[in-house]
């Protein structure tokens, strides 16, 4: 990819799919759960296309909304910052917001809100299934949702470079930020905590992306198994640089 403020998210996926779709981009691992879950550039690009889908057809999002994102540590929200930027949505973790995502612990909160705006519950159980319990009125069950969308997703109104990815940060200045990041050198892999999703995390992220490298997520980590997942997952950097030494953050 080009590094410059001319790239899409859109456009980074895509030329990774030419390149390399088979390598791994999301590895997940639930220390507390035992789960791990693997999402090649292909898988995460067919997980993108059908969330994007989810937004656009069943929720009417449109370019330049806002969509609020409230999820914790998981794969699901790699796969949700990217839905949204192929659409042309700014993620925000406040309101105001035209449409909200949780994860299991947060459903009561914004189950108000679904009388007015779209708000869709991710149960976070393994395989993206549905919830085990009925969600309140008007919540849309993620796990139920997204299985009907199509594998590839074209943006009737596709975003540029100039479109919020971010509150005040465009597309092109997230992508040109990534590139120039330091969190791990081109195509390493980077083992990481931090959600995401939040403000402070996205790097986590964006950088394995842009810099054809790859992330592993561990949520709910334990000290004592980090040293053995980065040596199984022959992870080349950490976030925090120094999570391998102490306690996670």
């Amino acid at each position: 990819m080009p590094n410059s403020s001319a790239a899409t998210f859109g456009s980074v996926l895509d030329d990774l799919l030419r390149r390399d779709p088979g390598r791994p981009l999301v590895t997940f691992y639930d220390h507390a759960t035992g789960e791990r879950v693997e999402l090649s550039v292909t898988t995460y690009a067919n997980w993108v296309a059908k969330v994007a889908g989810l937004l656009v057809e069943e929720c009417d999002l449109e370019r330049g909304q806002r969509l609020l994102v409230d999820l914790p540590p998981h794969w699901l929200g790699p796969v949700f910052l990217g839905a949204a930027w192929r659409v042309g949505l700014s993620v925000v973790h406040d309101e105001p917001a035209d449409a909200v995502v949780c994860g299991p612990d947060s459903v009561e909160r914004w189950a108000g809100s679904a009388a007015t705006r779209p708000v869709l519950a991710c149960s976070l159980l393994p395989l993206g299934v549905r919830f085990r319990d009925p969600l309140p009125a008007g919540v849309l069950d993620v796990g139920v949702e997204v299985w009907s969308q199509p594998d590839a997703f074209s943006p009737y109104d596709p975003p540029t470079a100039q479109d919020d990815a971010l509150p005040g940060t465009s597309q092109g200045d997230l992508m040109a930020t990534a590139a120039a990041g330091s969190l791990l050198s081109d195509g390493g892999r980077l083992l990481t905590v931090s959600n995401p999703t939040s403000p402070s995390g996205v790097a986590t992220f964006t950088e394995p992306l842009v810099r054809r490298g790859s992330m592993v997520l561990v949520a709910q980590p334990d000290q004592d198994r980090l040293a053995a997942t980065a040596r199984d997952e022959r992870v080349t950097a950490t976030c925090p640089a120094g999570l391998l030494a102490g306690p996670a953050d």
